[in-house]
């Protein structure tokens, strides 16, 4: 893709990591015995939504390997709203904060699936 060098330009990467960094900092309140379990869990589903964006563009040799990392990149992401109405259910973040994080979730969705459907545009070998 001509106008994008690197995964690090595209605005879903920049997105997925805002919104681990917002997960991250709200975390930090949480209890100490959600330590191990949703602590753990939804910073980790949501840092990996990045990482299989940054991964899929070194697939992209290869549509369906850059679709499959797609695909789990978006997996990640409705894990991370699981895990964010979860903390949400528990009393730990607020409404408020529950609506802009899946906001962001979905809006990380609808740009993975533009993805996925234009793959063959970022999957074009470069001449």
């Amino acid at each position: 893709m001509a106008f994008v060098n690197s995964f690090k330009e595209l605005e879903v990467y920049k997105l997925s990591r805002e919104l681990a960094s917002m997960i991250f900092k709200l975390s930090l309140s949480f209890p100490p015995e959600e330590r191990y379990s949703l602590t753990d869990q939804v910073r980790r589903s949501s840092r990996s939504i990045g990482g299989q964006i940054a991964e899929s563009w070194g697939k992209r040799r290869f549509i369906r390997h850059f679709i499959s990392k797609l695909t789990d990149g978006d997996a990640e992401q409705f894990e991370t709203q699981h895990w964010v109405e979860v903390a949400h259910d528990c009393g730990y973040i607020s409404t408020d904060q529950e609506k802009l994080l899946l906001e962001k979730c979905v809006l990380i969705n609808h740009m993975l699936n533009s993805m996925i459907n234009k793959a063959d545009l970022f999957c074009r070998k470069s001449s």
